[in-house]
């Protein structure tokens, strides 16, 4: 009789651990996931809330473009005559 007692206890608890867990561990893990995103935002210089809308560009560095050289300099050119 005392080893059935011990296995329903045992069990019982392990299912109510099992409940706690499902209804809590989501929680935790958002709240702690939440915490690292902020972080990293602060870390890469970017705002938290975006008051851009969704699917807006903004381009915040444009890389200066070479000058363009003589025509000499932009590679051989080959000259054709069309035949009919």
């Amino acid at each position: 009789m005392g080893i059935i007692k011990f296995l329903f206890i045992t069990i019982l608890i392990l299912w109510v651990i099992r409940v706690l867990l499902r209804l809590v561990f989501p929680v935790v893990l958002k709240s702690v996931f939440g915490k690292m995103q902020e972080q990293q935002g602060r870390q890469n210089g970017q705002p938290q809330q975006s008051s851009k809308p969704e699917g807006s560009i903004s381009i915040d560095y444009v890389p200066p473009q070479p000058k363009h050289g003589n025509a000499d300099k932009l590679g051989d050119f080959v000259e054709y005559e069309e035949v009919k």
